[in-house]
């Protein structure tokens, strides 16, 4: 130890620190491997795999701070007394790590979003597919890509955006969404026909998705004011400059937009095609020509 030191120039008690340190970060680390491979062996459902590695990583990490902290600075055994100093210190040049570990731990104690769930944070739509200390990641919805489906990106969030922006949760305490679909068709079509057509349309495919809605309605009265007193598809009317619009309403899972909005397109054009008199309508120019011959004729009659 002596020689080491002299060759170093590093006390030996310095060498002790830095030994003893490295050996407690390997035992560590080797213990959360194990863990890690224990979770991987025993559980066999992702969602609750993530969270259990999760745990894992922040006892590690807290862990370290306990044990090494401990080994550098004399006399400070206390948890409490060491994230005291290391945050007075931190936070003059370290604002913005501080505010994301204040947003994680809103995020973990509050839970205004968590992993699975779909969310919308600074115009930006994604499911979150991982929280950590200081940041959470979704994977991008929507943007360039219609009905809100995947684009494939994946996006970093820092946590100081859950405490400073506004987030949208699809799914928290009323996992439904309202999804509309208007459908314009022309002033001369027999409207009415058209519209109990897309009613029988939208109660054969999308009735079947609202069908959880009450159930999830009175789970989510006891914590938020929801009220809803109609959940099943139904077809307004409304005049438009082209035409008339019948518009279809219904509850969905914010991932069946697309597919929902698919099925009641190809059924409404089906049936649509089988109408003589129901056609869609579009914006249209007419003009009127005004034919000078008959005129001429008359002219000529006279001379």
């Amino acid at each position: 130890m002596e020689t080491l030191s002299e060759y170093l120039k590093i006390s030996p008690e310095v060498i002790e620190k830095l030994i003893v340190s490295l050996a407690v970060l390997l035992i560590l680390t080797i213990v959360r491997f194990l863990g890690n491979y224990a979770i991987r062996k025993r559980i066999q459902d992702d969602m609750k795999a993530y969270h259990w590695r999760r745990a894992v990583l922040y006892i590690y990490t807290v862990l370290i701070i306990i044990f090494i902290g401990s080994i550098w600075v004399k006399g400070l055994r206390s948890l409490t007394t060491i994230l005291g100093l290391a945050s007075a210190g931190i936070a003059i040049a370290m604002h913005d790590t501080i505010a994301n570990l204040a947003g994680w731990a809103f995020i973990v104690s509050r839970k205004p979003f968590k992993v699975g769930d779909r969310i919308e944070v600074q115009n930006i739509i994604g499911d979150v597919i991982d929280i950590r200390i200081l940041q959470f990641s979704i994977v991008e919805c929507g943007n360039w890509v219609d009905a809100d489906q995947s684009t494939g990106r994946i996006i970093h969030i820092p946590n100081s955006k859950a405490l400073r922006e506004p987030i949208a949760n699809y799914q928290i305490g009323f996992e439904y969404i309202w999804n509309e679909i208007p459908i314009l068709i022309t002033f001369e079509s027999d409207w009415k026909k058209a519209k109990r057509i897309l009613e029988e349309i939208a109660n054969k495919n999308v009735m079947h998705l609202s069908e959880g809605a009450q159930q999830q309605i009175r789970k989510a009265a006891q914590k938020y004011f929801i009220q809803y007193n109609k959940l099943t598809p139904i077809v307004y009317t409304a005049v438009k400059e082209s035409g008339v619009m019948l518009t279809i309403r219904f509850l969905v899972n914010p991932r069946q937009r697309r597919s929902s909005e698919h099925q009641i397109w190809e059924a409404m054009l089906d049936a649509f095609s089988r109408e003589k008199d129901i056609d869609l309508a579009y914006p249209t120019r007419r003009y009127y020509v005004h034919d000078g011959s008959r005129d001429r004729e008359d002219r000529d009659l006279k001379s």
